[in-house]
C-alpha cells in the first residue's frame, strides 16, 4: 500500500466531535500556528532576578523625554515603576500620624508579635506602614528594629493591629523581659493606601472578606479595600497618572525622581475639583484631556467622594489639576445611559472606546462647547473585565460574557473553534481577571481566564487567535499581565514561580525560564481507514519535524509521536506506542492494529532534559504506512 500524507487542518477546533473533525487538531499545550503548521510557542525569562510584592494585573510603559524607560506595575499591595531592573516602589502615603500618635507594645516574652496601638488607624490586613522617630522598647525591640516598613498582621479593633518584629534584614526578633516601653512619643506612622484582595468579591455584608482583616462584627462594603485590586494607569506628559478601580486617583511626578512617592491628585497644589475616586484613568492624547471614569460627582462645590459607576469627568484640555467646568476652559462630565457600571476603556483610532457590563461606547472630542460626544455602537456585548480588551494593528480585540469579539469602525463576533470550551470552562465569579495580550510578532492576540477545572479562582489558561490566519490554540499558563513589545524588545508578562511573582521577558529562547518547558503538545482528531468499515494496521510513522536551537546548528532536540487506538467513538483511547523522535529519525517502526488512531506530538517529562531544553520544533507532513487489516465486529 502507499504511505498515506497527513496534512491536518491547522487550528485547534473543540466545536466538532473527535471523529468529524477528522484531519484536524482537537488539543494543544504550548502551541500556536504559523502559516498554518504546528509549532512550539517561545519561551521566557525572568526579565530581573528581582521580585516585587503581590500578583501584578496591570503593566504600563513609556519614555520619558531624556530617553529613560520606566514600567509601572501595580500589583494587589503596591505600585512599583521598574527602571534598570530595580523595582520602585511609590505607593501612594494614605495618612501620616502625628508623633506620639503610635505607641508599641510586646505581646509576651519570647514572642516577635507587638500591638500597634493608633487610635482610629483605618488600617486593614496586610497594609504596610513605616515607622519613625520611634525608641527602644529597652530590650531585644531596639530602635533600629522599630523604624522601618511593616506589613500588618492582623487587625485587633479600630484602634490596635499587630506586627511582627524583624530586624533589617527581615528576620524574626523575639521580646525580652526588660521589653517595657512602647517607643516614646516621638513615633510617626506613615501608612500606604490599603491594599486589595487577590479575589473578586461579589455582594456586601458579613463574610465578603478575609476573616482578620477588619474588625469583628463588622459587615462590609465593596469598595477598594474589598475588592479585587485593579489598578489603570496613563501618563500625562511624562508623568504617571494611577488610579485604583474604585479608589483614589495620584500623580507621580518624573521630575521629583523614583524614590518620591505618587500623590493625591486633588491635593497637588493647584487642583481644582478633581476627582477624589475613580474606575480608570485614561489620557485624551490628541486634546490632552484627563478623564476619570466612574469619579465621583459634584455637590455643593465639592466632590462627593463616592463612585458613580456611570459618570465621566474630565480636565481642561493641557490641565490634569482643573476639573471646575467653566467657560472659559473645556472641562466637563456626562453620565452613560446604558449598564449599571463602567468596566473598562481603551484608546482606539480618533476615538476612546468605553465598555459598561452591557455595551460598548465611542466617545469623540468635538471641541467647544460640550467638549467630548460620547455614541452608543452596541447593546448587549459588553467587557467580561476591565482589561478584558486589547487595541491591535488590525482593531481592538475584547471579551465579553457572550463570547470574542473585534471592533474596527463597526463590531463583530469572532468566529471561534474553541469558544465553547473556554467559556464552559471560564470561572465567571473571578471574570474580572481575565485580560488579553497582544503579541505582534507572531499576530497573536492571547486571551487569559481563570478555569473552572483548574479550581484555582485565579489566571491559568489562555485562548490564542492569530488575526492574520483566523486560528485559534489553548493552553495552561499563569500570566496576570502583559505588555507586548514595542519600547522593550520582548513581550513582558508578570507571574509566580514558587510563590514569588516575578516580570518575565517572553519569546526568550524556547525554555521555561532556565527549565525545559514542559509538557507541550498537540493532539490530533481520530483518523482511520475509509470510514472505519474496515480496521487498519500500522507498521511505520514517517516523521516530518523540524528541530531549532536557540543558539548554535546543532539540532539534536526530540520529540515523542504518541500513537492511540480505539475502535468506537467514545471509547477511552488506548495508548499504543510512544516513539522519540529525532533530527535524524527517518522512520518510526510499530505495529498497531485498529478502527480509529490519534497522533500526539509531544515534548515532556518522557523526554531527557537535554532533549527538551533549548529547542522548539515544528511539524510538516507526516506519513504513515497504513493499510487495511480486515473487520472486527460490533
Amino acid at each position: 500500500m502507499p504511505l498515506a500524507k497527513f496534512n491536518f487542518k491547522p487550528g485547534i477546533n473543540k466545536e466538532e466531535t473527535d471523529y468529524s473533525n477528522e484531519g484536524g487538531w482537537v488539543d494543544a499545550n504550548f502551541i500556536r500556528f504559523r502559516k498554518s503548521r504546528v509549532e512550539k510557542i517561545g519561551g521566557w525569562l525572568k526579565a530581573s532576578t528581582t521580585s516585587f510584592l503581590g500578583r501584578a494585573r496591570a503593566l504600563h510603559q513609556w519614555v520619558s523625554l531624556a530617553g529613560t524607560r520606566y514600567l509601572g506595575l501595580g500589583t494587589t499591595l503596591k505600585y512599583y515603576i521598574e527602571q534598570g531592573g530595580t523595582f520602585n516602589d511609590i505607593t501612594p502615603l494614605r495618612v501620616t500620624t502625628s508623633a506620639g500618635d503610635v505607641t508599641f507594645a510586646k505581646v509576651g516574652n519570647g514572642d516577635a508579635t507587638l500591638n500597634v496601638t493608633d487610635t482610629a488607624h483605618g488600617a486593614v490586613k496586610n497594609d504596610f506602614v513605616t515607622f519613625s522617630g520611634a525608641a527602644s522598647l529597652g530590650g531585644n525591640i531596639i530602635a533600629a528594629v522599630l523604624n522601618q516598613e511593616y506589613q500588618i498582621a492582623t487587625i485587633t479593633s479600630a484602634n490596635v493591629y499587630t506586627i511582627e518584629a524583624k530586624d533589617t534584614d527581615g528576620d524574626e526578633v523575639t521580646a525580652a523581659a526588660g521589653d517595657s516601653g512602647n517607643g516614646g512619643s516621638s513615633v510617626v506612622g506613615a501608612y500606604q493606601i490599603n491594599v486589595g484582595l487577590d479575589d473578586y468579591v461579589q455582594g456586601t455584608g458579613w463574610g465578603i472578606d478575609t476573616f482578620g482583616n477588619s474588625t469583628f462584627g463588622s459587615a462590609g462594603a465593596l469598595d477598594a479595600t474589598n475588592q479585587l485590586r485593579i489598578w489603570t494607569h496613563d501618563n500625562f506628559g511624562e508623568d504617571l497618572i494611577i488610579n485604583v478601580r474604585n479608589g483614589g486617583i495620584y500623580k507621580w511626578t518624573e521630575n521629583d525622581g523614583l524614590s518620591t512617592r505618587a500623590a493625591a491628585l486633588s491635593g497637588i497644589s493647584g487642583a481644582n475639583l478633581v476627582p477624589t475616586v475613580g474606575m480608570q484613568v485614561i489620557t485624551s492624547e490628541t486634546d490632552r484631556h484627563l478623564i476619570i471614569l466612574g469619579a465621583d460627582i459634584l455637590s455643593s462645590g465639592s466632590r462627593t467622594g463616592t463612585i458613580d459607576p456611570m459618570f465621566i469627568a474630565f480636565s481642561d484640555s493641557e490641565n490634569a489639576l482643573e476639573f471646575e467646568p467653566k467657560t472659559t476652559n473645556s472641562s466637563g462630565s456626562l453620565r452613560l445611559s446604558s449598564g449599571s457600571q463602567i468596566v473598562g476603556a481603551a484608546k482606539s483610532r480618533q476615538e476612546i472606546l468605553i465598555w459598561t457590563d452591557t455595551s460598548l461606547y465611542s466617545m469623540n472630542f468635538i471641541g467647544p462647547p460640550l467638549t467630548f460626544a460620547v455614541n452608543l455602537i452596541n447593546e448587549g456585548a459588553g467587557l467580561i473585565g476591565p482589561k478584558a480588551h486589547i487595541n491591535s494593528p488590525k482593531g481592538v480585540f475584547f471579551m465579553s460574557k457572550q463570547g470574542f469579539y473585534f471592533y474596527n469602525g463597526a463590531i463583530q463576533k469572532l468566529p471561534c473553534t474553541v469558544q465553547e470550551y473556554v467559556f464552559n470552562d471560564l470561572d465567571l465569579s473571578q471574570s474580572f481577571k481575565c485580560h488579553i495580550a497582544l503579541n505582534t510578532e507572531f499576530s497573536e492576540v492571547w486571551f487569559f481566564y481563570p478555569s473552572i477545572e483548574d479550581d484555582t479562582k485565579e489566571i491559568s489558561r489562555y485562548a490564542i487567535y492569530n488575526y492574520e490566519e483566523n486560528l485559534w490554540s489553548i493552553g495552561s499558563l499563569i500570566r496576570y499581565a502583559w505588555l507586548d513589545s514595542g519600547i522593550q524588545n520582548k513581550p513582558q508578562a508578570t507571574g509566580v514561580s514558587s510563590g514569588t511573582y516575578y516580570l518575565y521577558d517572553h519569546e526568550s529562547g524556547f525554555n521555561d525560564d532556565a527549565d525545559p518547558m514542559d509538557n507541550v503538545y498537540v493532539q490530533s482528531a481520530d483518523l482511520d481507514f475509509g470510514d472505519g468499515e474496515s480496521l487498519a494496521f500500522i507498521k511505520r510513522i514517517l516523521p516530518d519535524i523540524k528541530f531549532i536551537k536557540d543558539t548554535g546548528t546543532d539540532p539534536d532536540g526530540a520529540v515523542n509521536i504518541v500513537l492511540k487506538e480505539r475502535d468506537f467513538n467514545g471509547e477511552s483511547l488506548n495508548t499504543n506506542s510512544t516513539n522519540q523522535i529525532t533530527s535524524t529519525t527517518t522512520q518510526s517502526y510499530v505495529r498497531a492494529r485498529g478502527r480509529q488512531f490519534v497522533l500526539r506530538f509531544e515534548s515532556d517529562d518522557d523526554n531527557t532534559t537535554e532533549d527538551r531544553k533549548d529547542y522548539k520544533w515544528r511539524l510538516g507532513s507526516t506519513r504513515l504506512d497504513m493499510q487495511p487489516s480486515g473487520r472486527r465486529g460490533a
